[in-house]
């Protein structure tokens, strides 16, 4: 349950027992509001090239952070220097998957990438997962069969 990895941040609003009591008018009050449960998404995945498809760098490896489990990365170079990125994490109980954007820079035996990333979808356990504007960045070491170390960092929502 996502509520397991939630541990930084949970927050909810609960009424007092005088705003539980009932209105002079004789309604009962509005519900307690719930605010979303925060917590701060750190992960770093060690992938390997699975295939690549013109400039789509596919990897798999695992993730390891505030969740643990196998980690997709599907990295595209849409330019000389900007890639597109989506991210698939699978755990026990689920799944969380995230697209975003950002800059690459390729050296003479590495490439690294840096940018956003929004977290739109989860499942099972993590269904209604959701952050935006988390940073993402990584290093593609060409000399080890385009290999990837990625970070995901950020705040997300429940």
């Amino acid at each position: 349950m996502l509520g397991a990895i939630l541990t930084v941040g949970a927050l909810s609003l609960t009424a007092s027992p005088a705003l539980g009591a009932p209105l002079a008018n004789g309604s009962e009050p509005a519900p307690a509001a719930q605010l979303a449960r925060m917590t701060s998404l750190n992960e770093t995945g060690h992938l390997h090239l699975t295939s690549r498809h013109n400039f789509t760098l596919n990897e798999q490896g695992s993730a390891s952070g505030t969740v643990t489990g196998t980690i997709y990365v599907h990295l595209t170079a849409v330019s000389s220097s900007r890639v597109t990125a989506e991210v698939n994490i699978y755990v026990h109980g689920g799944s969380i998957s995230g697209r975003g954007g950002g800059s690459y820079h390729r050296g003479a035996k590495t490439a690294n990438f840096s940018g956003s990333i929004s977290i739109g979808h989860g499942t099972g356990s993590y269904a209604g997962v959701h952050g935006s504007g988390l940073s993402f960045n990584g290093t593609i070491a060409e000399s080890e069969n385009d290999a990837i170390v990625v970070h995901v960092s950020g705040r997300v929502s429940s």
